[in-house]
C-alpha cells in the first residue's frame, strides 16, 4: 500500500464537509417541520433566509466549505502530483483543518463572530503557509 501522510486530512476535511451537509439536512427539515414551511416557499433565497433562521448557521457553513477549502483541495493534489511532501506541509494541512472543524463547529452552535473570525482568519494563514512551503518547492 502507498501511503501519503497528506489523505488524510484530505479525507478529514471531507468528511467534515459531509457532516455538516448532514446537520443542515436535519436542521432545515426540523425547521421546516416546526414552523409548517412548505417547500416551494423557499424557491427564492431571500424568502429562505428570512423563513429558515434556526437553521442558518449550518446553511452558511456549508457554503463556507466550499470556499477557501477548494484551495486547501487544490493544495493537496499537487502537493501529490509533484510529489512534494514534508513533515511541515503535513502538519500545516492538520493544522488547516482543525481549525475548520473548530469554525464549523462555532458556525453551527452558538456562532459567536469573533471566536469564528479568529478560526477562520488561523485556517486561512494555515492554507497560505501551505502554499508558500509548495511554492518553496517547485522554485526552490
Amino acid at each position: 500500500m502507498f501511503y501519503q501522510p497528506l489523505l488524510l486530512p484530505l479525507l478529514v476535511q471531507v468528511a467534515l464537509t459531509f457532516a455538516v451537509w448532514v446537520l443542515l439536512y436535519v436542521t432545515r427539515l426540523g425547521e421546516m417541520g416546526r414552523k409548517d414551511i412548505d417547500p416551494q416557499r423557499l424557491t427564492d433565497p431571500s424568502a429562505t433566509r428570512a423563513l429558515l433562521t434556526e437553521s442558518a448557521g449550518p446553511a452558511d457553513n456549508f457554503r463556507n466549505l466550499f470556499e477557501m477549502p477548494v484551495l486547501f483541495y487544490l493544495a493537496v493534489v499537487v502537493s501529490l502530483v509533484l510529489l512534494i511532501q514534508d513533515s511541515l506541509l503535513v502538519q500545516l494541512a492538520w493544522a488547516f483543518v482543525v481549525l475548520r472543524v473548530v469554525h464549523s463547529f462555532i458556525q453551527c452552535t452558538y456562532n459567536r463572530v469573533i471566536h469564528r473570525f479568529i478560526a477562520h482568519a488561523a485556517s486561512s494563514l494555515m492554507l497560505a503557509l501551505m502554499w508558500v512551503r509548495i511554492g518553496m518547492f517547485v522554485f526552490y
